[in-house]
């Protein structure tokens, strides 16, 4: 059994307040959930208006598609949201 980790560190450049940063990762938390089937959460820099960090985990029995799987929700964030910009990303094989 494998479990696959990955920390996505964002900026919200048309963020202008904790509430709207608040909708805009909410958004992403749910539909990154539902489409992919991950546990999804934002764990640091909770009271920064334009920045966010987002962890992903998920548990397979193949390292290979843990590791496929996290480079595909990346991607979906980068290209379902163009006005979030993808500072950095780190995905770790446990």
């Amino acid at each position: 059994m494998a479990i696959g980790y990955c920390q996505i560190d964002l900026h919200i450049p048309d963020s202008h307040s904790l509430k709207d940063k608040r909708s805009v990762i909410r958004s992403i938390v749910a539909r990154v959930g539902q489409q992919f089937n991950v546990s999804i959460a934002e764990l640091d820099h909770q009271d920064i208006w334009q920045a966010a960090t987002l962890e992903v985990a998920c548990v397979s029995n193949e390292s290979a598609r843990l590791h496929q799987l996290l480079e595909q929700v990346v991607r979906w964030v980068r290209m379902n949201r163009p006005d979030i910009e993808v500072v950095d990303y780190r995905i770790e094989m446990l």
